[in-house]
Protein backbone atom coordinates (compact mmCIF):
# COMPACT_ATOMS: atom_id res chain seq x y z
CA UNK A 1 0.00 0.00 0.00
CA UNK A 2 1.19 3.75 -1.29
CA UNK A 3 2.93 5.46 2.09
CA UNK A 4 0.70 9.42 2.46
CA UNK A 5 2.97 12.12 2.20
CA UNK A 6 1.10 15.10 4.07
CA UNK A 7 2.53 18.47 3.14
CA UNK A 8 1.45 21.71 4.61
CA UNK A 9 3.23 25.26 5.64
CA UNK A 10 3.66 24.37 9.18
CA UNK A 11 3.36 20.64 11.31
CA UNK A 12 1.58 20.32 13.96
CA UNK A 13 3.29 20.23 17.24
CA UNK A 14 4.20 16.64 18.58
CA UNK A 15 6.36 15.13 21.00
CA UNK A 16 7.80 11.27 20.93
CA UNK A 17 4.92 9.93 23.64
CA UNK A 18 1.87 11.84 21.83
CA UNK A 19 0.32 12.18 18.28
CA UNK A 20 -0.26 16.20 16.61
CA UNK A 21 -2.20 18.27 19.33
CA UNK A 22 -6.08 17.84 18.20
CA UNK A 23 -7.34 21.26 16.36
CA UNK A 24 -6.99 22.37 12.82
CA UNK A 25 -5.76 20.26 9.90
CA UNK A 26 -4.76 17.89 12.37
CA UNK A 27 -8.27 16.78 13.01
CA UNK A 28 -9.24 16.66 9.39
CA UNK A 29 -6.38 14.22 8.51
CA UNK A 30 -6.26 12.35 11.74
CA UNK A 31 -8.05 8.94 9.69
CA UNK A 32 -5.77 9.42 6.86
CA UNK A 33 -2.43 9.41 9.18
CA UNK A 34 -1.83 5.40 9.03
CA UNK A 35 1.38 4.14 10.88
CA UNK A 36 4.33 4.81 8.17
CA UNK A 37 2.86 8.08 6.84
CA UNK A 38 4.95 11.27 6.49
CA UNK A 39 3.91 14.58 7.42
CA UNK A 40 6.51 17.23 6.30
CA UNK A 41 6.54 20.80 6.53
CA UNK A 42 7.98 23.75 8.04
CA UNK A 43 9.30 24.14 12.13
CA UNK A 44 8.15 27.40 13.00
CA UNK A 45 11.61 27.76 13.61
CA UNK A 46 13.74 31.51 12.05
CA UNK A 47 16.87 31.44 11.17
CA UNK A 48 19.42 34.11 10.16
CA UNK A 49 20.30 32.12 6.83
CA UNK A 50 18.36 29.46 4.90
CA UNK A 51 19.24 25.64 6.04
CA UNK A 52 18.93 22.58 4.25
CA UNK A 53 18.84 20.62 7.45
CA UNK A 54 15.86 18.25 7.45
CA UNK A 55 14.74 17.81 11.17
CA UNK A 56 12.27 14.33 12.23
CA UNK A 57 10.66 12.75 15.12
CA UNK A 58 8.29 9.63 15.03
CA UNK A 59 4.80 9.82 17.22
CA UNK A 60 2.11 6.98 16.91
CA UNK A 61 4.17 5.55 14.24
CA UNK A 62 3.95 8.98 12.13
CA UNK A 63 7.44 10.78 10.94
CA UNK A 64 6.89 14.48 10.83
CA UNK A 65 9.73 15.64 9.36
CA UNK A 66 10.71 19.57 9.64
CA UNK A 67 12.98 22.12 7.91
CA UNK A 68 13.65 25.57 9.69
CA UNK A 69 12.88 29.20 7.14
CA UNK A 70 14.92 32.27 6.74
CA UNK A 71 13.83 34.77 9.07
CA UNK A 72 14.17 37.43 5.85
CA UNK A 73 12.43 34.33 3.92
CA UNK A 74 9.72 34.38 6.48
CA UNK A 75 8.65 38.00 6.85
CA UNK A 76 8.82 38.20 2.31
CA UNK A 77 7.17 34.60 1.79
CA UNK A 78 4.37 34.22 4.84
CA UNK A 79 3.83 37.67 6.02
CA UNK A 80 4.47 38.90 2.50
CA UNK A 81 3.04 37.51 -0.46
CA UNK A 82 1.21 34.35 0.93
CA UNK A 83 -0.98 36.40 3.61
CA UNK A 84 -0.26 40.21 2.42
CA UNK A 85 -1.27 39.42 -1.04
CA UNK A 86 -2.46 36.02 -1.54
CA UNK A 87 -4.73 35.91 1.68
CA UNK A 88 -6.91 39.31 1.12
CA UNK A 89 -7.16 38.25 -3.01
CA UNK A 90 -8.25 35.32 -2.19
CA UNK A 91 -10.72 36.60 -0.04
CA UNK A 92 -12.06 38.61 -2.43
CA UNK A 93 -10.72 42.01 -0.74
CA UNK A 94 -8.43 43.69 -3.34
CA UNK A 95 -8.12 46.56 -1.87
CA UNK A 96 -6.29 45.22 1.43
CA UNK A 97 -3.53 43.24 -1.26
CA UNK A 98 -0.14 44.82 -1.28
CA UNK A 99 2.18 43.08 -3.82
CA UNK A 100 6.15 43.83 -4.75
CA UNK A 101 7.69 41.14 -6.36
CA UNK A 102 10.71 40.38 -3.48
CA UNK A 103 7.62 38.88 -1.85
CA UNK A 104 7.27 36.57 -4.62
CA UNK A 105 10.36 35.87 -5.14
CA UNK A 106 11.03 34.70 -1.71
CA UNK A 107 7.52 32.76 -2.33
CA UNK A 108 9.00 30.59 -5.09
CA UNK A 109 12.74 30.45 -3.29
CA UNK A 110 10.71 28.79 0.07
CA UNK A 111 8.60 26.56 -2.48
CA UNK A 112 11.56 25.11 -3.73
CA UNK A 113 12.83 24.73 -0.57
CA UNK A 114 10.29 22.60 0.17
CA UNK A 115 10.36 20.84 -2.75
CA UNK A 116 14.07 20.12 -2.67
CA UNK A 117 14.00 18.84 1.21
CA UNK A 118 10.72 17.05 0.62
CA UNK A 119 12.71 15.32 -2.50
CA UNK A 120 15.18 13.36 -0.14
CA UNK A 121 12.18 11.85 1.63
CA UNK A 122 9.83 10.35 -0.82
CA UNK A 123 9.94 7.53 -2.20
CA UNK A 124 8.86 6.21 -5.64
CA UNK A 125 5.01 4.83 -4.90
CA UNK A 126 4.17 7.36 -2.16
CA UNK A 127 1.08 9.57 -2.39
CA UNK A 128 2.03 13.55 -2.24
CA UNK A 129 -1.02 15.30 -0.64
CA UNK A 130 -0.29 19.49 -0.76
CA UNK A 131 -2.21 21.85 1.34
CA UNK A 132 -3.25 25.30 0.97
CA UNK A 133 -1.76 28.34 -0.58
CA UNK A 134 1.05 29.10 0.76
CA UNK A 135 2.54 26.03 -1.14
CA UNK A 136 1.38 27.03 -5.00
CA UNK A 137 4.42 25.85 -6.23
CA UNK A 138 6.40 22.92 -4.54
CA UNK A 139 4.53 20.26 -7.13
CA UNK A 140 6.08 21.80 -10.24
CA UNK A 141 9.42 22.07 -8.79
CA UNK A 142 9.03 18.66 -7.67
CA UNK A 143 8.14 17.39 -11.18
CA UNK A 144 11.07 19.57 -12.82
CA UNK A 145 13.12 17.52 -10.19
CA UNK A 146 11.92 14.13 -12.39
CA UNK A 147 9.12 13.23 -9.43
CA UNK A 148 6.41 11.22 -11.63
CA UNK A 149 4.64 10.47 -8.15
CA UNK A 150 0.85 11.21 -8.14
CA UNK A 151 0.37 14.36 -6.40
CA UNK A 152 -2.76 16.10 -4.67
CA UNK A 153 -3.56 19.59 -3.67
CA UNK A 154 -6.50 21.51 -1.61
CA UNK A 155 -7.21 24.79 -1.47
CA UNK A 156 -8.48 25.38 2.48
CA UNK A 157 -9.29 29.02 1.48
CA UNK A 158 -11.72 29.79 -1.14
CA UNK A 159 -10.43 30.48 -4.98
CA UNK A 160 -11.81 34.17 -6.43
CA UNK A 161 -13.20 34.74 -9.32
CA UNK A 162 -11.23 35.15 -12.48
CA UNK A 163 -11.80 38.54 -12.61
CA UNK A 164 -10.30 38.59 -9.13
CA UNK A 165 -7.34 36.03 -9.45
CA UNK A 166 -6.35 38.10 -12.60
CA UNK A 167 -5.14 41.06 -10.51
CA UNK A 168 -2.44 38.86 -9.63
CA UNK A 169 1.06 39.57 -11.73
CA UNK A 170 2.24 36.04 -11.34
CA UNK A 171 -1.11 34.84 -12.07
CA UNK A 172 -0.56 32.98 -14.83
CA UNK A 173 2.51 31.33 -13.17
CA UNK A 174 0.42 29.86 -9.91
CA UNK A 175 -1.96 28.47 -12.46
CA UNK A 176 0.89 26.58 -13.73
CA UNK A 177 1.96 25.56 -10.24
CA UNK A 178 -1.83 23.89 -9.55
CA UNK A 179 -1.64 21.94 -13.64
CA UNK A 180 1.46 20.29 -12.34
CA UNK A 181 -0.70 18.28 -9.49
CA UNK A 182 -2.86 15.39 -10.54
CA UNK A 183 -5.87 16.15 -7.72
CA UNK A 184 -6.50 19.49 -7.01
CA UNK A 185 -9.45 19.78 -4.16
CA UNK A 186 -11.74 22.46 -2.96
CA UNK A 187 -13.92 23.66 -0.41
CA UNK A 188 -17.21 24.10 -2.24
CA UNK A 189 -18.48 23.87 -6.27
CA UNK A 190 -18.39 28.05 -6.44
CA UNK A 191 -14.43 27.56 -5.59
CA UNK A 192 -14.01 25.19 -8.17
CA UNK A 193 -15.99 26.89 -10.90
CA UNK A 194 -13.56 29.68 -10.03
CA UNK A 195 -10.71 27.83 -10.88
CA UNK A 196 -11.76 25.73 -13.73
CA UNK A 197 -13.12 29.51 -15.42
CA UNK A 198 -9.42 30.81 -15.21
CA UNK A 199 -8.34 27.56 -16.73
CA UNK A 200 -10.57 28.27 -19.85
CA UNK A 201 -9.71 31.67 -20.04
CA UNK A 202 -6.30 30.51 -20.40
CA UNK A 203 -6.86 27.68 -23.05
CA UNK A 204 -6.37 25.03 -21.08
CA UNK A 205 -8.37 22.27 -22.18
CA UNK A 206 -11.63 21.31 -19.15
CA UNK A 207 -13.97 19.03 -20.25
CA UNK A 208 -16.36 18.60 -17.24
CA UNK A 209 -14.17 18.53 -13.98
CA UNK A 210 -10.98 17.12 -15.67
CA UNK A 211 -8.61 19.37 -17.16
CA UNK A 212 -5.43 18.43 -19.41
CA UNK A 213 -2.66 20.08 -20.12
CA UNK A 214 1.29 19.56 -21.88
CA UNK A 215 0.11 15.82 -21.65
CA UNK A 216 -1.01 15.96 -18.04
CA UNK A 217 -4.24 15.37 -16.87
CA UNK A 218 -5.98 16.88 -13.65
CA UNK A 219 -9.07 15.70 -11.85
CA UNK A 220 -10.77 18.93 -9.69
CA UNK A 221 -13.13 17.50 -6.95
CA UNK A 222 -15.10 18.83 -4.20
CA UNK A 223 -14.55 17.71 -0.92
CA UNK A 224 -15.42 19.63 1.98
CA UNK A 225 -13.37 19.94 5.12
CA UNK A 226 -15.49 18.46 8.42
CA UNK A 227 -14.90 17.59 12.17
CA UNK A 228 -14.80 14.38 14.06
CA UNK A 229 -18.67 15.01 15.30
CA UNK A 230 -18.72 12.58 18.28
CA UNK A 231 -14.77 13.27 19.42
CA UNK A 232 -16.00 16.97 19.84
CA UNK A 233 -19.00 16.31 21.47
CA UNK A 234 -17.71 14.15 24.06
CA UNK A 235 -15.22 16.35 24.49
CA UNK A 236 -17.98 19.44 24.96
CA UNK A 237 -20.58 17.14 27.86
CA UNK A 238 -16.66 16.30 29.35
CA UNK A 239 -15.70 20.56 29.35
CA UNK A 240 -19.61 21.70 31.04
CA UNK A 241 -18.39 20.17 34.26
CA UNK A 242 -15.09 21.42 34.32
CA UNK A 243 -14.69 24.40 36.84
CA UNK A 244 -14.68 27.61 34.03
CA UNK A 245 -17.40 26.45 32.45
CA UNK A 246 -19.46 26.23 35.69
CA UNK A 247 -17.90 29.96 36.25
CA UNK A 248 -19.38 30.72 32.82
CA UNK A 249 -23.18 29.25 34.04
CA UNK A 250 -23.14 30.58 37.50
CA UNK A 251 -21.62 34.43 35.83
CA UNK A 252 -25.07 34.81 33.29
CA UNK A 253 -27.47 34.52 35.86
CA UNK A 254 -29.97 32.26 33.72
CA UNK A 255 -28.92 34.74 30.81
CA UNK A 256 -28.43 33.01 27.21
CA UNK A 257 -25.29 33.24 26.07
CA UNK A 258 -24.03 34.22 22.56
CA UNK A 259 -20.59 32.86 21.74
CA UNK A 260 -18.18 33.77 18.55
CA UNK A 261 -14.68 32.34 18.44
CA UNK A 262 -12.70 33.29 15.48
CA UNK A 263 -8.98 33.85 15.19
CA UNK A 264 -7.78 37.83 15.05
CA UNK A 265 -8.50 38.39 11.21
CA UNK A 266 -10.30 40.53 9.07
CA UNK A 267 -11.78 38.27 7.10
CA UNK A 268 -14.19 37.25 10.34
CA UNK A 269 -15.83 40.16 10.41
CA UNK A 270 -15.96 41.11 13.83
CA UNK A 271 -16.12 44.88 13.77
CA UNK A 272 -19.74 44.49 11.54
CA UNK A 273 -20.23 41.56 14.12
CA UNK A 274 -19.63 44.07 17.10
CA UNK A 275 -22.10 46.64 15.39
CA UNK A 276 -24.76 44.12 14.71
CA UNK A 277 -25.00 43.10 18.61
CA UNK A 278 -25.11 46.84 19.52
CA UNK A 279 -28.03 47.37 16.91
CA UNK A 280 -29.64 44.45 18.10
CA UNK A 281 -29.27 45.78 21.68
CA UNK A 282 -30.40 49.40 20.44
CA UNK A 283 -34.10 48.17 18.29
CA UNK A 284 -34.80 45.38 21.21
CA UNK A 285 -34.22 46.61 24.44
CA UNK A 286 -36.53 44.11 25.80
CA UNK A 287 -34.27 41.76 25.11
CA UNK A 288 -31.18 43.19 26.77
CA UNK A 289 -30.79 41.77 30.74
CA UNK A 290 -31.98 38.65 28.74
CA UNK A 291 -28.10 37.67 26.67
CA UNK A 292 -24.60 37.67 26.88
CA UNK A 293 -22.64 37.82 24.03
CA UNK A 294 -18.67 35.90 24.53
CA UNK A 295 -16.43 36.96 21.20
CA UNK A 296 -13.08 34.81 21.64
CA UNK A 297 -10.69 36.20 18.94
CA UNK A 298 -6.76 34.96 19.23
CA UNK A 299 -4.37 37.04 18.35
CA UNK A 300 -3.17 36.44 14.81
CA UNK A 301 -0.38 37.21 12.85
CA UNK A 302 0.26 40.47 15.37
CA UNK A 303 3.27 41.81 13.38
CA UNK A 304 1.62 42.71 10.35
CA UNK A 305 -0.37 46.69 10.97
CA UNK A 306 -3.62 45.71 9.87
CA UNK A 307 -3.82 43.28 12.16
CA UNK A 308 -3.24 45.98 14.96
CA UNK A 309 -5.68 48.33 13.39
CA UNK A 310 -8.43 45.64 13.54
CA UNK A 311 -7.42 44.94 17.65
CA UNK A 312 -7.62 48.85 18.17
CA UNK A 313 -11.19 49.09 16.38
CA UNK A 314 -12.79 46.07 18.12
CA UNK A 315 -11.26 47.62 21.29
CA UNK A 316 -13.15 50.66 20.75
CA UNK A 317 -16.58 49.42 19.62
CA UNK A 318 -16.17 46.88 22.77
CA UNK A 319 -15.74 49.89 24.97
CA UNK A 320 -18.92 51.48 23.15
CA UNK A 321 -21.19 48.56 23.55
CA UNK A 322 -20.59 48.18 26.78
CA UNK A 323 -20.29 51.96 28.05
CA UNK A 324 -23.61 52.27 26.46
CA UNK A 325 -25.42 49.43 27.58
CA UNK A 326 -24.09 48.00 30.63
CA UNK A 327 -25.97 47.78 34.21
CA UNK A 328 -24.83 47.54 37.65
CA UNK A 329 -25.13 43.75 37.71
CA UNK A 330 -24.68 43.21 33.74
CA UNK A 331 -22.22 43.66 30.68
CA UNK A 332 -23.87 43.01 27.32
CA UNK A 333 -20.31 41.70 25.73
CA UNK A 334 -17.39 40.36 27.12
CA UNK A 335 -14.32 40.47 24.50
CA UNK A 336 -11.44 38.16 25.20
CA UNK A 337 -8.23 38.36 22.47
CA UNK A 338 -6.31 35.27 24.18
CA UNK A 339 -6.52 31.94 22.91
CA UNK A 340 -9.03 29.31 24.60
CA UNK A 341 -8.37 25.88 24.93
CA UNK A 342 -10.36 23.35 22.42
CA UNK A 343 -11.77 21.76 25.31
CA UNK A 344 -13.07 24.58 27.18
CA UNK A 345 -14.25 26.19 23.64
CA UNK A 346 -16.22 23.09 23.44
CA UNK A 347 -17.93 23.71 26.59
CA UNK A 348 -19.00 26.66 25.90
CA UNK A 349 -20.51 26.27 22.66
CA UNK A 350 -22.15 23.47 24.60
CA UNK A 351 -23.85 26.19 26.99
CA UNK A 352 -24.13 28.78 24.45
CA UNK A 353 -27.97 29.32 23.10
CA UNK A 354 -26.38 31.08 19.76
CA UNK A 355 -23.48 30.68 17.51
CA UNK A 356 -22.60 34.01 16.04
CA UNK A 357 -20.39 32.63 12.98
CA UNK A 358 -20.54 35.60 10.35
CA UNK A 359 -16.81 35.66 8.50
CA UNK A 360 -17.09 37.80 5.12
CA UNK A 361 -15.62 34.94 3.29
CA UNK A 362 -14.09 32.11 4.70
CA UNK A 363 -13.29 28.58 2.56
CA UNK A 364 -15.18 26.73 5.54
CA UNK A 365 -14.81 27.44 8.74
CA UNK A 366 -15.04 24.63 11.26
CA UNK A 367 -16.47 26.72 13.78
CA UNK A 368 -20.29 26.44 12.54
CA UNK A 369 -19.96 22.38 12.73
CA UNK A 370 -18.17 22.35 15.96
CA UNK A 371 -21.28 24.28 17.57
CA UNK A 372 -23.51 22.16 15.99
CA UNK A 373 -21.14 19.26 17.08
CA UNK A 374 -21.43 20.32 20.89
CA UNK A 375 -25.20 20.59 21.42
CA UNK A 376 -27.70 18.73 23.66
CA UNK A 377 -30.01 17.81 20.64
CA UNK A 378 -32.97 17.90 23.48
CA UNK A 379 -32.40 21.49 24.07
CA UNK A 380 -29.86 22.66 21.33
CA UNK A 381 -28.57 26.07 20.28
CA UNK A 382 -29.57 28.45 17.32
CA UNK A 383 -26.66 28.63 14.54
CA UNK A 384 -26.83 31.64 13.41
CA UNK A 385 -24.21 31.55 9.98
CA UNK A 386 -22.26 34.00 7.04
CA UNK A 387 -23.92 33.05 3.81
CA UNK A 388 -20.47 33.78 2.47
CA UNK A 389 -18.95 31.11 4.60
CA UNK A 390 -18.11 27.72 2.54
CA UNK A 391 -19.71 25.77 5.57
CA UNK A 392 -23.73 27.98 3.80
CA UNK A 393 -23.67 25.53 1.23
CA UNK A 394 -23.76 22.62 3.95
CA UNK A 395 -25.95 23.89 6.63
CA UNK A 396 -29.06 25.56 5.06
CA UNK A 397 -31.13 24.98 8.22
CA UNK A 398 -28.65 27.62 10.60
CA UNK A 399 -30.07 31.33 10.22
CA UNK A 400 -27.90 32.28 6.57
CA UNK A 401 -27.33 36.22 6.97
CA UNK A 402 -25.37 38.91 4.96
CA UNK A 403 -22.17 39.65 7.40
CA UNK A 404 -22.48 43.08 5.55
CA UNK A 405 -26.17 43.93 6.68
CA UNK A 406 -26.27 45.46 10.14
CA UNK A 407 -29.73 45.14 10.61
CA UNK A 408 -30.05 41.55 9.32
CA UNK A 409 -27.86 40.20 11.39
CA UNK A 410 -29.88 41.73 14.38
CA UNK A 411 -32.58 40.62 13.80
CA UNK A 412 -30.99 37.01 13.45
CA UNK A 413 -29.78 37.45 16.89
CA UNK A 414 -33.94 38.14 17.56
CA UNK A 415 -35.14 35.19 15.83
CA UNK A 416 -32.18 32.99 17.25
CA UNK A 417 -33.79 34.11 21.07
CA UNK A 418 -37.48 33.46 20.45
CA UNK A 419 -36.74 30.12 18.26
CA UNK A 420 -39.30 27.60 19.98
CA UNK A 421 -37.91 24.96 21.36
CA UNK A 422 -39.47 22.79 18.53
CA UNK A 423 -38.06 24.63 15.73
CA UNK A 424 -34.23 24.04 17.58
CA UNK A 425 -34.33 20.59 17.81
CA UNK A 426 -35.78 20.35 14.09
CA UNK A 427 -33.38 22.57 12.89
CA UNK A 428 -30.27 20.51 14.90
CA UNK A 429 -31.44 17.65 13.79
CA UNK A 430 -31.43 18.61 10.21
CA UNK A 431 -27.89 19.94 10.41
CA UNK A 432 -26.13 18.01 13.11
CA UNK A 433 -27.25 15.10 10.11
CA UNK A 434 -25.00 16.90 7.18
CA UNK A 435 -22.22 17.26 9.93
CA UNK A 436 -21.97 13.56 10.22
CA UNK A 437 -22.33 12.91 6.15
CA UNK A 438 -19.19 15.83 5.87
CA UNK A 439 -17.14 14.99 8.93
CA UNK A 440 -13.24 15.09 8.97
CA UNK A 441 -13.38 10.88 7.77
CA UNK A 442 -15.35 11.67 4.79
CA UNK A 443 -12.97 14.49 3.90
CA UNK A 444 -9.77 12.43 4.08
CA UNK A 445 -11.00 9.03 2.79
CA UNK A 446 -12.35 11.20 -0.42
CA UNK A 447 -9.62 12.92 -1.34
CA UNK A 448 -6.84 10.12 -0.53
CA UNK A 449 -9.48 7.65 -2.85
CA UNK A 450 -9.45 10.31 -5.71
CA UNK A 451 -5.27 10.45 -5.27
CA UNK A 452 -4.55 7.02 -5.54
CA UNK A 453 -6.89 6.61 -9.06
CA UNK A 454 -5.49 6.73 -12.01
CA UNK A 455 -5.51 10.07 -14.38
CA UNK A 456 -7.89 11.85 -15.37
Amino acid sequence: MARLVIVSNRVPDVSENSGPRAGGLAVGLADALAPGSLWFGWSGERLAARSDEIHSIVAGGVTYATIDLAEDDYRAYYLGFSNATLWPLFHMMPSLVSFDSAGYDAYRAVNEQFARALLRLIQPDDLIWIHDYQLLGVAATLRRLGVGNRIGFFLHIPFPAPVLFDLLPPAEELLQGLLAHDVVGFQTEPDRGHFLAALRQRGVCVQGNDAWHEGRGLRSIVTPVGVDVDEFNRLAVRAVRRVEARRVVESLAGRALMISADRLDYTKGLPARFDAYGRFLSRFPERRRRISFLQVAAPSREEVDQYKALRDELDYKAGAINGEYSDFDWVPLRYMTRAAGRGLLAGLFRIARIGLVTPLRDGMNLVAMEYIAAQDPLDPGVLILSRFAGAATLLPEALLVNPYDVDQMAEAINTAMLMTLEERQERHEALLGRVRRHDATAYSRSFVAALSQGDG
